[in-house]
């Protein structure tokens, strides 16, 4: 396959007019000649878009542990330019977060033939909990958080085959994090997420070699001037990675742009925080056993209003950020693509358009930024 007439995305952030190819699945330097040419003239081509903090969409969240769950996840992503995905899983038992993982591991390897070009690919997991704060647990159920345990992490991890790449922790409700996070900091990312820490605790998780925020400034405590909190500790730690939802509801578009300056291109990963409601109608939707309701792209829990997650997937938070918040759509795309691809160590095969690498590319409207078509072999 030859894409021609696009402004390529190059490992270099910036847009380039040239060709693309495709040669056994990979992107190639070389020059393929064969029937399938593309015409992508006024279009940006981008590689495919990499969500590691989502749920669910088109009623389906990865929760419900099923085959069928992942299989339409990953169908409504892939065709919405997301052609790798690393979900997050809600506080729930142990025993069903590890049939969960268990089944993910089997869709991950199962033989889809040609019809995994139109399934985005599960390349992780990202546990949000169980191990995370009474005090902030947003729209995670109280019931099932649990102290951190470093058996529990290998479990998860042996229970995925390997996929478990981020696993979060509130380090101010765990007597002896910091041994915690020097047990298992070889084997997944320990993330601070939904989180009461303050600055000093936070510092103290990151020394032990915690290295990754969960949705930076929801669910864990701001910054003022006097009390850093869990946000200045993120940008004191100049090498800790930091999600950021730009859905346009969840953080103002001005603390938006704040964060791109501070946290620049390789620290900052922008993520949807998508639930099973994105894509579907207005109305009442599940979450972990918690009642959500949908109304336009807000979704909030039934009982007190208060923000659930998103209705807005990766492809629309890039769109939104670049079109209503005024990130550059160079800067936007790698916070969408290489620096999650980095963040959880698959930046070998995706993330770029570079030679060897996966052949997942999405054209976007050079007008609107709408997608024109996925590519994905």
């Amino acid at each position: 396959m030859r894409i021609t007439g696009a402004e390529v995305y190059g490992s270099d952030h910036k847009f380039h007019k040239k060709d693309l190819s495709i040669k056994d699945g990979l992107v190639t330097d070389e020059v393929v000649t064969d029937e399938e040419i593309i015409d992508a003239s006024g279009c940006y081509a981008i590689p495919g878009l990499i969500d590691i903090h989502f749920h669910g969409a088109m009623g389906y969240d990865v929760c419900d542990g099923t085959m069928e769950a992942f299989e339409k996840i990953a169908e409504y992503e892939a065709g919405r330019g997301i052609t790798a995905i690393c979900p997050a899983t809600l506080t729930l038992p142990v025993s069903k977060l590890k049939e969960i993982l268990a089944v993910g591991a089997e869709f991950a390897s199962r033989d889809y033939g040609k019809r995994k070009e139109t399934m985005a690919d599960l390349v992780g997991f990202n546990m949000e909990g169980p191990f995370i704060s009474h005090t902030k647990k947003g729209a995670q159920n109280e019931e099932y958080i649990r102290k951190c345990d470093a058996g529990t992490v290998l479990e998860f991890v042996e229970a995925s085959k390997g996929l478990v790449k981020i696993i979060g922790l509130a380090p101010e409700e765990n007597a002896g994090f910091e041994d915690y996070i020097k047990a298992v900091r070889d084997k997944v990312k320990v993330s601070l997420a939904h989180t009461n820490a303050d600055y000093d605790t936070a510092m103290k998780a990151f020394e032990a070699g915690a290295c990754h925020a969960v949705h930076l400034y929801n669910a864990m405590t701001g910054m003022s001037h006097r009390q850093p909190g869990v946000v200045g500790a993120v940008f004191d730690k100049r090498d800790a990675t930091a999600e950021l939802i730009c859905d346009g509801i969840h953080i103002h578009p001005a603390v938006v742009r704040t964060s791109f300056e501070l946290l620049g291109t390789d620290r900052l990963i922008m993520i949807s925080d998508s639930l099973r409601a994105t894509g579907k109608p207005d109305g009442e939707y599940e979450l972990g056993g918690l009642a959500t309701v949908k109304k336009g792209r807000e979704i909030r829990l039934a009982t007190d209003g208060a923000i659930a997650g998103s209705g807005t997937d990766l492809m629309g938070c890039l769109q939104t950020a670049v079109l209503q918040m005024g990130i550059p759509l160079e800067i936007a795309v790698a916070a969408a693509t290489i620096t999650p691809a980095k963040c959880i160590g698959i930046d070998n095969e995706y993330g770029s358009l570079e030679n060897g690498k996966r052949g997942h590319i999405v054209l976007l409207d050079k007008k609107n930024l709408e997608v024109k078509r996925v590519i994905k072999r």
